[in-house]
């Protein structure tokens, strides 16, 4: 009890918040030194005079002077760096940034206030009842402090009572701590609730995360349409040309045991085939199990990417046997908004056309009529069935996300015979 109760006094977040409070009463000495010149010229007593009435009423006179300078709104971040560093409270519990309207700045100038009233008075006690407390526990052992007027204690003997000073300093200095202590925990209980995010400014802070998350979604939905649709590429050309070697011939003749049809190149080939083809697959689950970890909903942010003034380039690289691409109307004339969403939705389609086609031909339409946008892809289902992503992959939901955010639908499954993926998108904006 007695280790815990010193921790409590003397312990490292006990003088954490002693240096704290100090620092509020050396920010207040210049509010003080006004004080102490209004007194003398209004009050009769002399500037930086050393009557005790003359201290305390520069103290009244400056503690407004500090509210009014703690309505600025830089004082608030410069009072939570210092309380967020020596009070010993949770960092989240303290608003960032400077104050947002007259209530939190009202909120900010009475901490000031407090910490600066405060820490004068706790400053003022800590310079000048530590010499007395050790001068009176002294007192025994220095007859010349005896035969001193020090606290009234000219009269005693050496013999005598002189020795209660020791006790009583010692009391002295543990009240200081104790009220210290108490001083700080006053402030570490006000601090989240003078300092503490108003309405405002959690308002602010949850703008600023959704900005953040929309980014986060965007960059995901960028990168997999982005990457994920090389990656699909390389894997099924991969797969194609593995399939066009043909099976691993036989060994050896089973009369002779001679080798007739080893080829070793052929091996290898066929195995760096393999190689990439499951390297491809199994990066493309990874690639859908990390930006699950950034997406985390619908989003309108707009990062750069390519527009379908670059179609072209797109079904040259898609990794498909044929594409058959039939374009109608003028697509310069989109907005930009519609041209990168609407790239990014052919692209997926050919994504999931060449794992789905195979060889088979692939027809791309891109109709631009009146205020409408409309993609049309189609391919065979005749092929095998394509190979699972991990978890389902992202791609088409990202195609129906992309079109609902622009005011559009899309639906993508298989139709008689074909899958297809249907997608039309306003395009009022078009100039």
């Amino acid at each position: 009890m007695i280790r815990a109760a010193l921790r409590t006094l003397l312990g490292q977040r006990a003088r954490r918040r002693w240096i704290h409070i100090v620092l509020g009463g050396a920010v207040f000495m210049p509010f003080w030194l006004v004080g102490t010149v209004v007194v003398g010229a209004f009050g009769g007593g002399a500037p930086f005079g050393n009557r005790l009435g003359d201290q305390f009423a520069a103290y009244g006179v400056g503690l407004p002077l500090a509210a009014l300078a703690a309505l600025l709104p830089l004082a608030r971040p410069m009072s939570v760096a210092a309380a967020r560093t020596l009070c010993g409270v949770a960092p989240g519990r303290f608003a960032e940034g400077p104050a947002r309207g007259w209530g939190a700045r009202a909120r900010s100038a009475g901490w000031f206030t407090l910490h600066v009233g405060l820490g004068a008075l706790v400053s003022g006690a800590s310079l000048a009842l530590p010499p007395f407390a050790v001068a009176l526990m002294a007192l025994p052992f220095s007859a010349r402090l005896r035969a001193s007027d020090l606290g009234g204690y000219g009269h005693l003997d050496g013999a005598g009572q002189a020795w209660l000073g020791l006790p009583l300093g010692l009391l002295l200095l543990l009240a200081l701590a104790g009220v210290v202590a108490a001083t700080g925990a006053l402030l570490a209980a006000a601090a989240p609730r003078l300092l503490g995010p108003s309405p405002a400014d959690r308002l602010a802070a949850a703008e600023r995360r959704a900005a953040e998350l929309a980014v986060r979604n965007r960059l995901a939905r960028e990168l997999h349409d982005s990457v994920g649709h090389a990656l699909s590429a390389v894997t099924l050309q991969a797969a194609a040309a593995r399939r066009i070697l043909g099976p691993k011939p036989a060994a050896a003749d089973a009369d002779h045991g001679e080798d007739h049809g080893a080829d070793p190149a052929s091996d290898f080939v066929r195995e760096a085939l393999a190689a990439i083809e499951e390297t491809g697959r199994r990066t493309l689950g990874e690639l859908d199990s990390v930006l699950g970890l950034l997406r985390s909903g619908e989003d309108d942010g707009a990062l750069a990417s390519p527009g379908l003034e670059a179609l072209d380039a797109l079904v040259r690289g898609a990794g498909a046997a044929r594409v058959a691409l039939t374009v109608r109307g003028d697509l310069g004339r989109l907005p930009e908004a519609v041209s990168r969403e609407g790239y990014r939705i052919v692209q997926e389609g050919l994504t999931n056309a060449v794992r789905y086609a195979r060889e088979e031909t692939v027809t791309a339409r891109i109709a631009l009529s009146g205020d409408e946008l409309e993609i049309t892809m189609e391919n065979p289902l005749s092929g095998p069935a394509p190979v699972a992503r991990p978890d389902g992959g992202r791609g088409l939901r990202g195609v129906a996300e992309r079109a609902r955010l622009l005011g559009g639908s899309a639906e993508a499954g298989p139709v008689d015979g074909v899958w297809r993926l249907a997608a039309r998108l306003p395009a009022g904006g078009a100039r």
